[in-house]
């Protein structure tokens, strides 16, 4: 059977490290840790579990880049990248060690070699699983053959690019996302950076409506298009969040602009009508939101002509 390589990158991740490693501890060849300049005890943890710890030097923006450092310390032929919030189940270990058996029947075409794994993510955020299209299945590369992926993409989602075939695994893993409102402002303060930075160099034309846009257009898409309102208060809470997070994005490529005064003729009319457009944009999606759980097919219709006049406003706006 083939080995397999665990690659941590984590900063100041005391709290968090241990069940990590302990849920990995006995399906690992190798595990490496990358502690990038930890200031709490996050290196005396890991050298519990491993005399493979690096130290890097800390850069919140690169943390996930600071893996493929992890990666090229791996001496097995597949490596599972982790981040330190997140903990494999036993049904997961073992569709894993499956997947990297080359003489498992989980391969469903011999023949195919596959390169790296999708494996879906649990997201436990303030207490509760959200099942809502933003956070589940939330599929990941994960799992990979050495030499065949990297993190390569400057953005706020870093993806892990794989060289070959990837397919999904089935069993989920667990991540431990947001357990406090302060983690959340935290975390919000380095990924609105680079969401930022990369929209700037994206070639961004800056515009004061999306100070508006931004949010509520943000705010749609969570709680509605994506179903967070599903998820009751949850996903009430974490839309508006949504839409907070998307407001510094906003104020952050202002800053960029070095907060340039905007002059607009009709300041107020123009923003009244935004908020409009705003308001009617709210209307349609809950109304699609209506149609969609109702089971009464005479309501069904009514709402479907209400959506269809609103549509129609919105184009004529």
């Amino acid at each position: 059977m083939s080995k397999l390589s665990v690659v941590i990158s984590a900063y100041n991740e005391e709290k968090n490290l241990r069940g990590c490693l302990e849920s990995v501890k006995d399906l690992s060849d190798e595990i490496i840790v990358v502690d990038n300049s930890s200031t709490d005890k996050t290196s005396e943890i890991a050298k519990d579990y491993t005399t493979k710890v690096f130290i890097q030097e800390n850069n919140p923006l690169k943390i996930d880049f600071q893996k493929n450092f992890g990666f090229s310390k791996a001496v097995n032929e597949w490596i599972l990248s982790l981040d330190a919030d997140e903990r494999l189940t036993p049904e997961l270990k073992e569709e894993i060690k499956q997947a990297i058996d080359s003489r498992s029947p989980v391969l469903e075409e011999p023949r195919t070699i596959y390169n790296g794994y999708l494996i879906p993510r649990k997201n436990i955020i303030f207490g509760k699983w959200i099942k809502s299209d933003t956070w589940w299945p939330d599929y990941q590369v994960k799992l990979f053959r050495k030499g065949k992926g990297k993190f390569s993409q400057n953005s706020v989602h870093k993806k892990l690019d794989i060289e070959g075939e990837v397919r999904k695994l089935e069993n989920p893993l667990t991540h431990q996302n947001y357990t406090s409102v302060s983690q959340f402002i935290t975390k919000l303060n380095n990924y609105t950076d680079i969401e930022a930075q990369s929209r700037f160099l994206s070639g961004y034309k800056f515009s004061w409506i999306d100070s508006v846009k931004f949010p509520v257009d943000d705010f749609l898409k969570t709680f509605f298009l994506e179903h967070g309102y599903r998820e009751g208060l949850h996903g009430l809470v974490l839309s508006i969040l949504q839409a907070f997070y998307m407001e510094i994005v906003f104020v952050k490529l202002w800053e960029k602009e070095k907060f340039k005064e905007v002059e607009v003729d009709n300041f107020i009319d123009k923003l009244k009508n935004e908020f409009n457009i705003s308001g009617m944009k709210f209307k349609y999606w809950l109304t699609t939101a209506l149609i969609y759980e109702s089971k009464n097919p005479f309501k069904k219709l009514a709402l479907r002509a209400t959506r269809k006049i609103v549509t129609r406003k919105i184009k004529e706006s």
